[in-house]
């Protein structure tokens, strides 16, 4: 299961804060252009803050891309000494051992403190600088026995979107990515600023779900354990009861003004939705996971009847449970 903790050392907020992104030859112009977009264009604008953003490289001259173009990066790995956060966006082979000096660069960045961002195939470089070590992390599925078997003393979560280590955060292939970045984002300025990016993007701020379509336990909506989260943990775990703007409101013990602002600040959305939500990916879980009958999920998950979930089935995902079911099964 990945942990989504928050992390202390990360909370300058704008352009004090230090964002290197490390490129390298044959890089892929998608995974380098995830970290560019969300740290890296200035939002000042909308009230976004700048970063102080760096695209840093352990060669020099020209670096070539996956695309069939070359990009020109002006900082080597120097750039990385002040740094508070540092992405690896991916990686050209990982049966290629990354230059001695990244990876000495990477391990002097962990013992200053910094928070260290391994992105798809960016977790082969962080694994074999020994920091992940004993750790939880992830890296993109296709891969996924090749890292266990080369990094042995990784705690391998191959079916997550990406793993909150505190200090260390590695992500799945591709999209994943974004998820990840945009979860760093959240821990350097938080739940605000994060939406107001990820609404630009067009994406949804924190996205749900693993790499095998196998939905994980849904990321709480703030990071710092208050009550509000602590309460959507507990509804996460009890959507089998009904609940209410007025039922949740009063359990958080807020009112509902304060919950509602409170929530939709933290979430991006409303307390029906947000609950719709979980109780699609709960029934995703168990129809992927499970033999129980339609009838069982739809109880399990909360909408009461399988009249009800079918309903909110066609209507989301443009399916039947039991077509889901099939599908991702194979009965």
């Amino acid at each position: 299961m990945a942990t989504f903790a928050s992390s202390d050392n990360v909370s300058d907020h704008g352009s004090h804060h230090v964002v290197a992104v490390v490129a390298f030859d044959r890089i892929s112009p998608f995974h380098l252009s995830v970290p560019c977009v969300v740290f890296g264009e200035d939002r000042r604008g909308g009230g976004v803050p700048a970063f102080d953003f760096r695209v840093c490289a352990a060669e020099t001259g020209a670096l070539a891309t996956t695309a069939g173009f070359s990009i020109a990066v002006t900082h080597g790995l120097e750039a990385l000494a002040d740094a508070q956060t540092i992405i690896v966006p991916s990686w050209r082979d990982p049966d290629e051992t990354p230059p001695s000096a990244l990876l000495d660069a990477l391990r002097a960045a962990h013992a200053r403190g910094a928070l260290l961002v391994g992105l798809c195939l960016g977790a082969f470089v962080l694994a074999a600088t020994g920091i992940l070590d004993g750790r939880p992390a992830s890296t993109h599925w296709a891969w996924a026995d090749d890292f266990a078997r080369r990094y042995p003393r990784v705690r391998l979560d191959p079916d997550v979107l990406y793993v909150d280590d505190g200090n260390v955060l590695t992500s799945a292939g591709t999209a994943a990515g974004l998820d990840c970045c945009l979860h760093v984002l959240r821990k350097i300025c938080g739940a605000r600023v994060t939406n107001q990016v990820a609404r630009r993007l067009v994406v949804s701020p924190h996205r749900q779900g693993g790499q095998a379509q196998y939905v994980q336990q849904p990321m709480p909506p703030n990071p710092r354990g208050d009550r509000l989260s602590d309460l959507l943990d507990w509804v996460s775990g009890n959507l089998a009861a009904p609940h209410t703007l007025d039922t949740l409101a009063a359990r958080a013990l807020m009112s509902r003004r304060t919950f509602t602002r409170r929530f939709r600040l933290a979430t991006g959305t409303t307390v029906g939705a947000w609950l719709l939500a979980q109780r699609l990916a709960r029934a995703q879980q168990l129809l992927e996971s499970t033999d129980e009958s339609v009838e069982a999920i739809a109880a399990n998950a909360g909408f009461g009847s399988a009249a009800s979930l079918r309903q909110h089935f066609a209507d989301t995902f443009r399916t039947s449970p039991s077509a889901w079911r099939r599908e991702f099964c194979g009965d």
